[in-house]
């Protein structure tokens, strides 16, 4: 209903928050998960345990980087590996993984191998942390963890064997391979350099888009095989396959939980180690009017979805000018008047010992601000919007980016802005009903999350067909059907905006409940 108070009212989410573990009491669960996964590989890598693959399931933001770092140290440590192997589909999940192992094992035991054609791309700091080649003549005898592509690892395996010998086992180059962002590395890839270790850890996000839409399955004649599909998909039902999901995640607020929750529905549990107050947004003293409204909303940490009305008609349901020029000025406002982000700290057992403040105008580490779109027509608007602010601003590097969700998977920024992938949309399809996009888009936050959409997102879902897919299911596809859209929604405080003759007027909401 519409209301005569002109303030903007965001009604509670609909699905209220359960019960949940935080602090050390959630970050342990991930060390007892990954404590199980070394013990695994101990006994595989020993002979008592007859198992090929050993998987570590994570969620968004669980700190699955740490885990893979923990089981390659360890794996070292075993009295039958000599030599690991740790690969990715991209370079950009390798080069921060390298790094990271280099400072935690020492340069001269870290190799990454890089085609010449991507000398460019290796950062100073890579390379003083690890030792860095771009062919396989210079390969290092005191190294025992080389990181590559898969791409990279299928042509060096044999040439590594070659030039310094075997593994620990006497046959294989390597003893383990990990697969770091393993459900982004796609069946018919990792069938080309899974012969290169008798054992395969893969650790990663089950959430993520997967290497290729692996919704049609071009080969009728075996239902039950995909090459495009990620692989461990292939292997959840393998006897010789071992699995364990990390029941924790360190990247959202507390209050976010509830959203992670609905994107992992079938886990038997999932727990923040972020507690209640351990972060906050400040909001400059100059935000005033909708616009603060809808940014105290989301300095909550409660993820928020504001439905615009009035709006004038869109290019495309993807490709929405109208409701960016919404987005642009609730960011004007937010960036003129400057923000700060708050959080405590806490150690590697996930206790909080500290504090850290990083303000608008003096950025660190990752973006404070993440933009992001779909199509890429949609994110060159949003690009043009980014641009256009940080001139009006001379706003910092580090504040403000502009992305495809593709893109931005498998990063982290404090705020996240977006609009919904079914705004505007008459019906669900494969793009707009992805499970891996609409995850993705969610679950990049450390401190708040605003969706936009235009109204009527819940007439949509009560008249849409079903969609056949189930979000986690293989093989079929990973298209979300309209009751899981509708949980998923359950989990945002919402608010609706009329936006007429060109400035937002407040309306209030009216409560949703998912179906």
């Amino acid at each position: 209903m519409t209301s005569t108070d002109t303030r903007l009212v965001f009604l509670p989410p609909a699905s209220p928050a359960e019960a949940a573990l935080h602090h050390a009491s959630a970050a342990a669960g991930n060390v007892e998960a990954t404590t199980q996964a070394i013990a695994t590989l101990a006994g595989t890598l020993m002979g008592t345990a007859a198992y090929a693959r050993i998987l570590l399931r994570a969620a968004a933001g669980a700190g699955k980087s740490y885990a893979l770092k923990r089981m390659v140290e360890d794996a070292l440590q075993h009295p039958r590996c000599a030599r690991v192997a740790v690969t990715a589909f991209a370079n950009k999940q390798v080069y921060p993984l390298a790094e990271s192992l280099g400072k935690q094992l020492g340069r001269d035991q870290v190799c990454i191998i890089v085609s010449r054609q991507r000398a460019a791309e290796v950062s100073d700091s890579l390379m003083k942390s690890a030792t860095v080649v771009f062919g396989f003549a210079s390969l290092p005898s005191s190294a025992k963890v080389f990181l590559m592509t898969s791409h990279m690892l299928e042509r060096a395996g044999w040439p590594i064997k070659d030039k310094l010998g075997a593994g620990g086992d006497g046959e294989h180059p390597f003893d383990v391979l990990f697969v770091d962002e393993a459900w982004q590395l796609p069946l018919h890839r990792y069938r080309k350099v899974d012969r290169f270790a008798p054992v395969v850890v893969g650790v990663g996000d089950v959430g993520q888009l997967p290497p290729i839409d692996p919704g049609q399955n071009p080969w009728r004649g075996d239902p039950g095989y995909n090459p495009y599909r990620a692989w461990p998909t292939s292997y959840t039902t393998d006897d010789a396959t071992w699995s364990i999901d990390l029941p924790a995640v360190w990247r959202p607020t507390a209050a976010q939980l509830p959203l992670w929750r609905a994107f992992y529905s079938d886990w038997d549990e999932l727990n923040c180690v972020a507690g209640p107050g351990d972060r906050s947004i400040e909001l400059g003293e100059a935000l005033s009017g909708e616009a603060r409204q809808v940014w105290e909303q989301v300095a909550t940490g409660v993820p928020a979805l504001l439905e615009v009305d009035g709006l004038d008609e869109a290019e495309a349901a993807d490709i929405d000018l109208p409701l960016l020029r919404v987005v642009e000025g609730l960011l004007d406002d937010l960036l003129g008047a400057g923000f700060r982000l708050w959080k405590r700290t806490p150690d590697d057992t996930g206790m909080p010992v500290g504090e850290e403040t990083i303000s608008s105008s003096s950025p660190a580490g990752d973006p404070l601000i993440a933009v992001l779109a779909t199509r890429n027509q949609a994110v060159d608007d949003a690009t043009e919007m980014v641009e256009r602010l940080i001139t009006k601003y001379d706003v910092p590097e580090g504040v403000i980016v502009a992305s495809t969700v593709d893109s931005w998977q498998g990063q982290t920024n404090g705020i996240t802005v977006a609009i919904h992938p079914l705004s505007g949309a008459s019906a669900l399809d494969e793009f707009n009903s992805a499970f891996g996009r609409l995850a993705v888009t969610c679950t990049r936050a450390t401190h708040g999350l605003l969706m936009l959409s235009r109204s009527e997102l819940d007439g949509l879902l009560s008249t849409a067909p079903a969609r056949p897919g189930t979000p986690l299911g293989e093989p079929g596809t990973r298209e979300l059907p309209r009751q899981t859209h509708q949980r998923i929604l359950g989990a945002f405080a919402r608010g609706r905006m009329n936006h007429t003759k060109g400035r937002p007027t407040a309306t209030v909401a009216t409560a949703q409940s998912p179906a």
